[in-house]
């Protein structure tokens, strides 16, 4: 494992959690590569390409009343020879455009490779646990 790349990956992933804190559209997918490909909590079972990645941060964004609070708590990083995932647990805490206040933990893990000397993402996985009995999802776990 190279610790320059995994710092290097760490600062990816600190300017992109600003530009979300910022509800900063094309900074916060300006790391996606062409190909990326998305598995997130919410519908469709998955997205392909940068511009639907632009597509599904400018609504997520618009459905919040001011700034996003979003962290990142256990961020695990590991790269090496221009490869790198990293996982850990998003938590993100703001007001719906109704009011309502959204406070929703869940389980990330982003995938990177280095093109052209520059850290981009190539897939991202998040997803939140489900209770079998109910089938419902568990929005209410804490870390």
């Amino acid at each position: 494992m190279s610790e320059f790349e995994t710092a290097e990956i760490r600062q990816l992933v600190e300017d992109r959690l600003e530009a979300i804190r910022a509800k900063d559209v094309e900074r916060s997918t300006s790391m996606m590569t062409a190909d990326y490909l998305l598995f997130d909590v919410v519908d469709p079972l998955q997205s392909k390409g940068a511009s639907a990645a632009s597509n599904r941060a400018q609504e997520w964004f618009a459905s919040f009343q001011g700034l996003i609070g979003y962290e990142i708590h256990d961020l695990q990083i590991s790269a090496s020879n221009g490869v790198g995932f990293s996982h850990g647990l998003n938590h993100v805490s703001a007001t719906k455009l109704d009011g309502n206040p959204l406070d929703m933990w869940w389980r990330a893990t982003v995938c990177y490779r280095k093109i052209e000397g520059r850290w981009q993402i190539t897939h991202e996985h998040n997803s939140v646990p489900f209770d079998v009995n109910s089938g419902k999802a568990s929005l209410d776990l804490k870390p």
